[in-house]
């Protein structure tokens, strides 16, 4: 899923072209993507847009008289930019948005169309879509350290609360938690203050950093490498790779559609973090330590 980094340099990508732009036209294909029935989607039609904004992992469009189109690509959707009047793929197509100096495609890849795109109206209409976390690139440590510590939860759980955090989700909670050196199932009421200071630390900066990354990357083309597997990061999509500051093999807890990837040397104290179809399976066979695992490795 795109986040905060991924999505900033979209927004930047956007600016350097839509901004100022007439949007001629909204073609939808797909059934599910449009989640709003009024207004309609020709009110935008032939309207300038007048800014962009970022909504946690939302991109916000919006264009004369207050009107504000709202796309989350959630977990593969992804945005092109092409000549005016671009087809729209046939099978991972969703919708264009024909500007005057070109057209913004809209893909999925997968058969579940989880991609959202919402027209609403005026400020009221972009608060109901904001799910309310703080931008950490702009709080301070007081505020950061309140929003950590208000409810006991996993460290995992609470940077990829959209209501917490903007913008963090599932691969920079594992690139943050590796560089503060801290355990995604550490319970966040327990953590002391430079075990918080730590954390708050290594957000800003990995979110900075990933962000200069995928400006670097793009330069002056649209964004078109978005994923959430990237060759520079530590652990994050790095199963059973050696871990860059110690070289232990990176761990993973899978759950749902998603994994949590971790070093157990540098975040764990040497445990292994049960993954829970394995350690079902495996029940008493199943290795504590790092020391365990390199055992029945050598076997």
């Amino acid at each position: 899923m795109p986040e905060l980094p991924d999505i900033v340099v979209y927004i930047e990508a956007l600016q350097q072209r839509i901004l100022g732009q007439t949007l001629n036209r909204v073609r939808v294909i797909s059934p599910f993507l449009l989640r709003t029935v009024a207004p309609p989607l020709q009110a935008v039609e032939g309207k300038t847009v007048s800014e962009l904004r970022r909504l946690g992992k939302r991109i916000a469009v919006g264009v004369a008289d207050d009107y504000w189109l709202v796309l989350h690509l959630m977990i593969a959707g992804r945005l092109h930019w092409h000549q005016g009047g671009a087809k729209i793929p046939a099978r991972r197509g969703l919708a264009a948005f024909d500007f005057s100096n070109g057209s913004l495609l809209l893909t999925e890849a997968g058969s579940k169309k989880r991609a959202s795109l919402h027209l609403v109206e005026g400020a009221e209409g972009l608060r109901a879509l904001d799910p309310g976390g703080i931008e950490v690139l702009e709080a301070d440590f007081e505020t950061f350290a309140r929003q950590i510590t208000r409810a006991n939860h996993t460290l995992k759980r609470a940077l990829t609360d959209p209501h917490l955090f903007s913008g963090i989700g599932n691969a920079y909670s594992d690139e943050i938690l590796h560089r503060a050196m801290l355990s995604p199932v550490a319970l966040t009421q327990r953590l002391n203050g430079g075990e918080v200071r730590r954390l708050f630390e290594a957000t800003r900066e990995t979110l900075n950093e990933w962000v200069a990354r995928n400006r670097n990357e793009a330069g002056n083309n649209f964004p078109e490498k978005v994923t959430a597997f990237r060759p520079g990061m530590a652990v994050h999509g790095k199963f059973g790779k050696p871990c860059p500051r110690c070289g232990t093999k990176v761990q993973r807890i899978r759950y749902a559609d998603n994994e949590t990837d971790y070093c157990p040397r540098c975040q764990t104290g040497g445990k292994l973090l049960a993954d829970r179809a394995l350690s079902r399976l495996l029940k008493k066979d199943w290795p504590r330590t790092v020391e365990e695992l390199e055992a029945l490795t050598r076997e």
